[in-house]
């Protein structure tokens, strides 16, 4: 990290990516999940619906260091301190 919080890397941003990502499985946004992303009760920023929606729609534990998210008590959760 540098003076910023910015995390920095060296070589190849391909590479990195590849080995960063291994053994990860990303969820996509499907027309279900932005059919179910607006019917989620919230009082904070539109966008963190999505992440919330998946974790329903795809019966998944959402990772998360936001503290709102961790306690909506409507999804599986676990806090990445």
């Amino acid at each position: 990290m540098d003076a910023k919080g910015l995390a920095r890397f060296s070589g190849d941003p391909d590479g990195w990516l590849l080995r960063a990502t291994e053994g990860i499985q990303e969820a996509p946004l499907t027309h279900e999940i932005a059919k179910q992303a607006p019917q989620i009760q919230m009082h904070r920023d539109p966008a963190d619906r999505f992440p919330v929606a998946t974790a329903q729609v795809l019966d998944l534990t959402l990772v998360t260091a936001d503290e709102k998210l961790l306690g909506l008590g409507v999804i599986r959760s676990l806090a990445n301190r």
